[in-house]
């Protein structure tokens, strides 16, 4: 297995929720179920599985964002931690099979990603695709889904966020924006984010930027539009959480804004 940055160090702790027979693919954190809050992070580490090498790249290009999304792992494990939710993590690099893309999306395996070659994906087929989303990418969501449905078990109507990052600069031009709330037909919880955030007074906050949350078959539609749950997912610019400092900040302007979550009645009823 590759040896993964400092940033996606795994250091799990016991299961909130027992998921049998599922491998390797994801990270459960422990938490209060009850408080009606699930953290996810669909693309938290850039390791591969052994028999999978390095899909034929160099080191320094499995440490770029298109491998991982630089300083999440840590911002969700402290989030979790420091509010006392329970979160689900990825195990595996974006570009050996996509979470965050639906069955059919043709970005799910990536064979060019930011001009960069991925050789061990190149001319990849239906079979070898079809055996990542049975090995690496159900199990994935199959977890998210258990944790669901054990807080629903519970009589708790749970709330999602999923966390991101984003490059400080796109094909040559910088990024405005500090954080990014996205959203699709549900903007419940994605508007008390965009409020609060930008009630802390130091920050350009995006509204579906850099990007739009409308995307069919995303982990977001799949758990939270598809299951009628209040949901959002945010983008911290990779500049502000790329090193020790930057996460904790991030944790502790997080854990202030997400922690009344648990109180917020609307939030913890499904969509009609």
């Amino acid at each position: 297995m590759l040896k993964q940055s400092p940033d996606t160090v795994r250091r799990t702790t016991a299961p909130t929720v027992a998921i049998d027979g599922e491998g390797d693919a994801f990270e459960i954190i422990e938490g209060d179920l009850s408080k009606g809050i699930l953290l996810v992070c669909d693309h938290a580490t850039n390791a591969l599985p052994e028999e999978y090498g390095t899909l034929g790249l160099p080191e320094d290009q499995l440490n770029r964002h298109i491998a991982h999304d630089i300083g999440v792992a840590d911002v969700t494990r402290g989030l979790a931690s420091a509010v006392g939710i329970p979160a689900v993590l990825s195990t595996y690099s974006r570009l050996l099979i996509d979470p965050n893309r639906g069955a059919d999306d043709p970005t799910l395996v990536m064979q060019i990603s930011d001009g960069s070659v991925i050789p061990g994906n190149v001319g990849i087929g239906p079979d070898e695709i079809a055996r990542r989303l049975q090995r690496f990418h159900e199990p994935y969501h199959r977890a998210i889904d258990g944790m669901i449905d054990a807080a629903l078990a519970l009589g708790v109507v749970p709330a999602l966020l999923s966390i991101h990052s984003f490059t400080p600069h796109w094909k040559g031009m910088p990024r405005i924006w500090h954080a990014g709330i996205l959203w699709d037909r549900d903007d419940r919880l994605a508007r008390y984010l965009i409020d609060a955030l930008r009630a802390e007074g130091d920050l350009v906050v995006g509204d579906n930027e850099p990007y739009s949350g409308e995307l069919e078959g995303d982990c977001m539609n799949r758990h939270g539009t598809g299951r009628s749950l209040a949901h959002a997912l945010i983008e911290i610019r990779q500049d502000l959480i790329g090193h020790p400092e930057g996460v904790s900040e991030w944790i502790d302007r997080l854990a202030r804004l997400v922690a009344p979550i648990s109180a917020m009645a609307d939030l913890h009823v499904a969509a009609l």
